[in-house]
């Protein structure tokens, strides 16, 4: 939208506070890791919260890593960011391109794990992200990777020499110091304030979305006043203004994510790093507002964005934006055939509400809004408990759950646990003999019964001491197959 540009009006307008305020409260602190590539930082990852793959998705062209996850430790929780590998451009000079990747970075993070390769030694990327690293001021954890046996351990002695403080040797494909890590940073981090959105205040909703898809004229159309704009100049990005607002006697905040965008292929780089913005307003609001762009609907980055908010476990609506640019022969037509193919696209969350849109015109940004209001309803309900028993069984009762050889899983009872998200525990004799595929079938029989529109279920089997979660991960070790709940 163009800054002289008339600022559509919904048909309902919203009544927005006067009072703008930086978002701090109640917000996970977001670690980054950075290094140069195949130095192990995917492995470290992985290692840190738990999972032995980060591919979530293995259908051609929408590959979707999982790029963030959650790491306990005693004093609280931070969001683990695994950014890609820090690299040189051709036509560029390394330590430009290296430091704007660095400022991109430590834009959005509050802490910063560098990981290096002990084997290779201190390299001059090392070095020349180390310089941004100490000058940034915020907190930096080096970590020495591939220190496989302990006489190795004086290769990471040489990282002295960066001046990050005392290395940390580490191997990650043996989960050997992985401890000693997540110790240091969250040592390093502030005390974590986190507080669930859930059980007070007004809902969040953040709009989400690819570059150039039209999220900031959502935001402004919806609220009827330009909002400030966040410069797209790398390293200048900031953390995301929550403008609170009113509709119909329902109070909300609109989480405005504008600024994250592509600036031309010599800084894709970059580009990568702007995911930490997207990560931490998702993990801030209640409901994400996914924008898509009508005329190249649910592309790799968008089903990417997706799974991000699929992953975090938060309501999702999808906003089919710019559709006033559709063929006005067939502008209905088109919208529903639209609609299956965004669908058909995201197979992962075929529970998600789409909504055609306008920015430019204000076309359906009402319905979006109560959609989205919906959407935060249905994820904070709860069932009665009678009819979650009946419910169950009557599936188990038609399809039984699956059996590994003479070994069969039962289902012995289920409660819900909480709400927001909707998470149900199911009681059982083996949480190792679950498969997937009876998972998405019960998962399929609550929404059948119940609803749920919008909101991605968290579904636990407990039994024999262990814990078993599909889907996602609850705590820090919750989630290991086999692995005995921590006490």
């Amino acid at each position: 939208m163009a800054a002289d540009a008339p600022v559509p009006r919904s048909s309902s307008a919203l009544r927005v506070s006067s009072e703008r305020t930086e978002a701090t409260a109640g917000e996970t602190l977001i670690v980054a890791i950075v290094g140069r590539p195949n130095v192990g930082k995917s492995s470290l990852f992985n290692a840190m919260v738990g999972r032995r793959e980060a591919i979530v998705s293995d259908v051609s062209g929408t590959t979707r890593d999982r790029v963030t996850g959650e790491v306990s430790h005693q004093g609280g929780r931070f969001l683990l960011v695994d950014t890609g590998g820090l690299v040189p451009e051709p036509e560029t000079e390394m330590e430009a391109h290296v430091a704007a990747q660095v400022d991109a970075a430590l834009a959005g993070a509050d802490a910063v794990l560098f990981v290096a390769d002990a084997a290779q030694g201190a390299t001059l990327s090392d070095r020349a992200v180390a310089e941004r690293l100490r000058r940034s001021g915020k907190p930096v954890i080096l970590a020495a990777n591939k220190v496989d046996n302990p006489r190795q351990e004086a290769l990471a002695h040489e990282f002295h020499e960066l001046a990050l403080g005392d290395p940390i040797p580490v191997s990650a494909y043996h989960r050997v110091g992985v401890a000693d890590v997540v110790e240091a940073v969250a040592a390093a981090l502030p005390p974590d304030t986190d507080t669930p959105q859930a059980q007070g205040g007004a809902p969040r909703f953040a709009i989400v979305g690819r570059p150039n898809v039209g999220k900031s004229s959502i935001a402004n159309a919806m609220l009827g006043a330009e909002r400030s704009i966040v410069s797209a100049v790398p390293g200048t990005t900031r953390d995301a203004i929550d403008t609170p607002f009113e509709r119909g006697g329902r109070q909300g905040v609109l989480i405005d994510t504008a600024g994250i965008r592509r600036r031309g292929a010599v800084e894709q780089g970059i580009e990568r790093y702007s995911v930490l913005r997207a990560v931490r307003a998702i993990d801030r609001c209640d409901v994400a507002i996914v924008a898509l762009d009508a005329a190249e609907p649910a592309t790799a980055q968008d089903l990417h964005v997706a799974g991000q908010v699929m992953q975090s476990f938060k309501g999702a609506v999808v906003a089919l934006n710019k559709t006033d640019l559709l063929s006005e022969e067939a502008a209905e037509d088109n919208a529903r055939g639209l609609r299956r193919a965004v669908l058909a696209r995201l197979h992962f969350m075929p529970y998600v509400p789409v909504v055609a849109t306008s920015a430019a015109t204000g076309a359906g940004l009402d319905r979006l809004l109560d959609v989205a209001f919906e959407v935060h309803e249905e994820r904070a309900k709860w069932v009665e408990p009678r009819a979650l028993t009946r419910v169950v069984m009557d599936a188990a009762a038609r399809h039984l759950p699956p059996k590994h050889g003479r070994r069969a899983l039962k289902l012995y009872r289920v409660k819900q646990e909480s709400s927001s998200p909707p998470t149900f525990v199911f009681y059982c004799n083996n949480p190792s003999l679950m498969h997937f595929s009876y998972e998405r079938y019960l998962e399929n029989s609550l929404r059948a019964a119940f609803g749920f529109t919008g909101t991605h279920l968290r579904l636990e089997f407990r039994g024999k001491g262990r814990v078993h979660v599909i889907g996602g991960h609850r705590t820090r070790q919750d989630a290991l197959p086999g692995k005995r709940r921590p006490q």
